[in-house]
This record gives C-alpha cells, structure tokens and sequence, in this order.
C-alpha cells in the first residue's frame, strides 16, 4: 500500500463521530494538497475492507457528494444519527462540525 494512500486511510479513521472532513482537507493532511480525488477513489474501494467511516467525508461545500440516491440519503441518515445537523439544502455547518485533528499525528518522520 502506498504511504499516501495509508495516511488516508488512517485519516479518516480518526474522524470522531457527531464530525465530518472534507476530501481535500483529507488529501493535504495526508500529504497531496490537489489529491481529493484520490480520496473518493479510495473510500469508494478501500471503505468496507478498512471499516472506514465513509459517511463523514463531504465535499468542500459541507454538502454530501455521492449521486446515488439510496447511498446519499444512508449518509444523511447516519450523519444524523450522530448529531449533525444537514440544512434544508443538504449542507453542513463546517464552522461547526468539521474535524481538525492535530496535524503532527498524521506526520511520519521517515517520509
């Protein structure tokens, strides 16, 4: 597995419930500042292997991304469940509820 690639996936895995990242703020953490499509790539086939928290990654906007009705509405309903409040528009508060995790965590010293 590629270290980008690993730091995702830690990434991600670290965003507490009742919170949500975006995928650029996850791709510069991680170390690819231009690398959100990286991100979707790998949530789309990385998410039920690694048990990642899929539904608290959003778009830049706070708003859900995924297209497929049925998926998006299991987001809105799990980011629900766990306090977030999603707007009559499908947007999230990201003042509120974005995750800023300590950036020196994600850092690795030999890369």
């Amino acid at each position: 597995m590629k270290p980008f690639t690993s730091r995702v996936i830690e990434i991600i895995k670290s965003i507490p419930a009742g919170y949500v990242m975006t995928y650029g703020q996850i791709a510069e953490l991680a170390g690819s500042p231009r690398g959100a499509r990286q991100v979707v790539r790998i949530l789309h086939s990385m998410s039920t292997r690694y048990e990642l928290p899929w539904h608290r990654v959003v778009n830049a906007k706070g708003e859900i991304a995924i297209k497929d009705d049925e998926s998006r509405f299991q987001q809105q309903v799990y980011l629900s469940d766990e306090g977030v409040i999603i707007d009559g528009k499908g947007s999230i508060d990201l003042e509120k509820y974005r995750y800023q995790p300590v950036i020196e965590s994600f850092i690795k010293e030999d890369e």
